[in-house]
């Protein structure tokens, strides 16, 4: 089985930036999709961007513009540019490759926090 391991994360002032990287154990050109999910304390696991197999993307309302997805497939790894980050994206940043319809890995999570 897949396993994804997250890194990237850390403490950064509001407007800065970061670049999360998710490295897959295995290939990943089988997902039908890579996704950076979040969780911010006492909130729900949302999702921040995904990118398709076919390379379409899509981003939450709150990052579009701001947060970047893109994928190297020889690395087997998905990165999350993250740029004029504010506060309310301080989060644990969850990786997650989806195989299936009932079938997902996530990672173990990184945490991003933004001071103002």
């Amino acid at each position: 089985q897949v396993q994804l391991v997250e890194s990237g994360g850390g403490l950064v002032q509001a407007g800065g930036s970061l670049r999360l990287s998710c490295a897959a154990s295995g290939s990943i050109s089988r997902a039908n999709a890579m996704g950076w999910y979040r969780q911010a304390p006492g909130k729900q696991r949302e999702l921040v961007a995904q990118i398709t197999r076919g390379g379409n993307t899509n981003y939450a309302d709150s990052v579009k513009g701001r947060f970047t997805i893109s994928r190297d497939g020889a690395k087997n790894t998905v990165y999350l540019q993250m740029n004029s980050l504010k506060p309310e994206d301080t989060a644990v940043y969850y990786c997650n490759a989806e195989w299936g319809v009932w079938s997902d890995t996530w990672g173990q999570g990184t945490q991003v926090t933004v001071s103002s």
